[in-house]
Formats: C-alpha cells, sequence, structure tokens
C-alpha cells in the first residue's frame, strides 16, 4: 500500500470529499469542491436491506442476531464486532466477534467458492465484550476484550482448536490487533480516552505464548519520531501498563488498526482521527483529522474498524456518523462507499473482504432497534477495485 498524507479535505455535496491540497501538521486548508462521488460513483437509492450502494454492487442479508443462520441451525451471537476472512480451500471464512459482557465471544460463517452459506458455529464462547481483533498470518483470529484488564484470546476460524488466552500480549482494555510478518511483531490498540499503541514482539515468530509488551513513546505533536520501550508488567497490576513507560504517547480511544507494507493505520474515536504510522523511518503522522476540515461537513465521523486492499484503497467503518463505510484511496479520495439508512441507533463493525476480494463483509452491530439483540451481518459484492 503506498504511503500518504490524507489531510485534505473538501466536501462534495456533503458527502465526500476530493484531497486537491495538503493540510499539513495543522496547517488549515480546504480544497475546493470538484466533482463527482469517489472512486466508485455517488450512493444510490436504498436496496431492499436498506444500504445504499454504488451502482454495480449489491448487498444481502448473512445473518441476524437471535435468528440461526440461513441454511444452518447456528444461532447467530448478538452485538457482531471485528471480523476478518479466511480463504477454505475454494471457499471462505469470515469470523465475527460479540461485543457483550458477559459472554462475549465469536462466531463464524463457511462459505463455498460460490458464495453460498455451507456451515455457522461458535470459535470462542465465555469471554467479555469482544470488540475487535486481528487475523495473523498463520490463519488464526485474534479476538481483543474490551474490558479493563481484558486479554487476547487466538482462536481457530475452522473451530477445530481450542481458543487459547495469550497473557503475554498485556492485559489492558483491548481494541485491534495487527501483525507485521515483516518485523515479526503485532501491533494493538487500546481503546481509553489516555490509551496507547503497543506491540508484541513474540518469542518465536508465530508462537505467541510468550513475548515482550512494548510502548509507543513519542512527544505531544501530531507528527514526529517515535521509539518503542519494554512495558514493565504486561499484567497491568496495580498499575495499568498505559502509565508505567514514561513518555508513551496518549491516543483518545484507539480502534481498528490495519498494517500494510511498512505502513500502520489506526483510528482513535474520541478526536476522531486516523493515524498512520512508518515503520521505514520510525515517524508517525495524522493522515486524516475531521477537526481541520475547514469546508464545509467532515466526510468521515466516527472512526472506528479499518480495513484495506490490494488496491491500496482503506475502509473505515463509521461507529454512529451517518452509517457509513468510507473508502480513502491512494490518489487521496475520500468518500462514503456505502451507508446504511434507518439505523442511526447503530454502528457499523467488522469489514473484511473475502479472500478474492470481490465481497466485502460487515455488520450493523445493533440494527433498526439500537438493541445488541438486533445486530446484522451484509454482504456487499461487486466490482472492487483490484
Amino acid at each position: 500500500m503506498e504511503r500518504r498524507t490524507l489531510l485534505r479535505a473538501a466536501v462534495l455535496g456533503g458527502s465526500s470529499a476530493v484531497f486537491g491540497g495538503t493540510l499539513w501538521r495543522g496547517a488549515a486548508y480546504a480544497a475546493p469542491a470538484q466533482p463527482g462521488a469517489g472512486p466508485y460513483g455517488a450512493l444510490g437509492a436504498a436496496d431492499a436491506n436498506g444500504v445504499r450502494l454504488p451502482s454495480g454492487f449489491t448487498s444481502r442479508v448473512i445473518a441476524r442476531s437471535g435468528q440461526t443462520v440461513t441454511g444452518t441451525s447456528y444461532t447467530w451471537h448478538n452485538a457482531p464486532d471485528g471480523g476478518a476472512c479466511y480463504a477454505d480451500g475454494t471457499g471462505w471464512i469470515y469470523v465475527s466477534n460479540s461485543e457483550i459482557n458477559p459472554s462475549g465471544g465469536a462466531s463464524a460463517v463457511k462459505f463455498s467458492s460460490a458464495g453460498a452459506i455451507t456451515g455457522a458455529y461458535r470459535v470462542l464462547s465465555g469471554t467479555r465484550q469482544n470488540c475487535a481483533g486481528g487475523k495473523t498470518p498463520w490463519n488464526t483470529w485474534l479476538s481483543c476484550e474490551e474490558v479493563s484488564l481484558g486479554y487476547v484470546y487466538e482462536t481457530d476460524p475452522w473451530g477445530v482448536n481450542a481458543a487459547v488466552r495469550r497473557d503475554a500480549m498485556g492485559r489492558f482494555k483491548h481494541e485491534a490487533a495487527a501483525a507485521d510478518p515483516v518485523r515479526k511483531v503485532v501491533y494493538l490498540t487500546e481503546d481509553e480516552t489516555n490509551g496507547c499503541l503497543y506491540r508484541f514482539v513474540p518469542t518465536t515468530w508465530g508462537n505467541l505464548s510468550a513475548g515482550t509488551l512494548q510502548v509507543l513513546v513519542a512527544g505531544t505533536a501530531t507528527s514526529g519520531s517515535f521509539t518503542w520501550a519494554n512495558v514493565p508488567d504486561p499484567d497491568g497490576s496495580p498499575t495499568t501498563t498505559r502509565t508505567q513507560v514514561s513518555g508513551s504517547k496518549k491516543f483518545n480511544g484507539g480502534e481498528g488498526c490495519h498494517y500494510a507494507d511498512d505502513t500502520v493505520w489506526f483510528t482513535t474515536k474520541g478526536d476522531n482521527r486516523v493515524w498512520q504510522l512508518n515503520l521505514a523511518t520510525n515517524t508517525y503522522e495524522l493522515a486524516y483529522d475531521d477537526s481541520l476540515v475547514t469546508s464545509g461537513t467532515a466526510p468521515l465521523t466516527g472512526v472506528d474498524n479499518i480495513t484495506g486492499t490490494a488496491s491500496g484503497d482503506l475502509f473505515v467503518a463509521e461507529d454512529g456518523g451517518n452509517m457509513e463505510i468510507c473508502v480513502i484511496t491512494p490518489n487521496d479520495v475520500i468518500a462514503p462507499f456505502l451507508r446504511i439508512d434507518g439505523q442511526s441507533g447503530s454502528e457499523i463493525t467488522g469489514p473484511a473482504f473475502s479472500p478474492d476480494g470481490t465481497r466485502l463483509y460487515f455488520s450493523s452491530q445493533r440494527g433498526t432497534s439500537g438493541s445488541s439483540s438486533a445486530g446484522i451481518t451484509y454482504e456487499v459484492r461487486g466490482p472492487f477495485r483490484s
């Protein structure tokens, strides 16, 4: 994925933006509005599922909380949250967390090569408020507990092997995880107003049972250089992990995290920002900040889960806002890719692409009623950029 600076904003009809200038390290700039609505075009009218999509894309409902998944006898979990896809022969699997406390856990849906649902099952039980997480290069799912002194659980998307609690990855209010196969580490976000960004360095890559938890150390500015420091007590008790290291940089509500091509992208919901770490130069900067948009309405609000594609596009889900998944392109274009109508009391969660990149899975955590028992998991199919 090409690294870029995305602090460039102009609003097109109040719903999308094309960046034509640079808003660099806090210097206010607003590019003039230009025609167009992002790489996929404008959103159409809501379909039968209440989803507004660009031309050429279609949606279907995969599962609903409290109801059996189509073609199976498995009842889908409440409050579906973070997710990921895994190749399964010629088909694939979508894993989804359940952000309820107690119970939590995670479930999976299995698909054939044609996209037909062939099974659904539990992969993690007995945990608390499993929010986001991350996929490992060895095809396990890291399910993270978003509670004080929460754990990371390594789970098997096929549901064959029992989930394992990974104590060495620290106890804090976990949110998301992103594996870096080049440096052989896993980055971890923390959902606290004064949270930190961590990385876990396994003793042996591919085995998360032992290793070193480190925290990012940097100044208070929105850009600069950074280093990593060991967290003395990853157990986080009696002193929280985020307060053990002097100079650890604080982030306001860490959320989604995605790694690609020497860059870590992560979101912070408290200040509605997307950050990027350039791992080749050990520098960090803002990639998006809605407070610095000086023209019209910010195109992306309530930043949450984030994922990426082989084309270099980033897809950012909104927690609230106007219930959109927005795309950010390598050409510095930001625009809504989809919007869900009539679900203002919910949030969009778990965006993940099928292995061939032709289908996007995600959930509305609380559906039309705003209740965790009304979650809806969707699939969108169409001509995604390759």
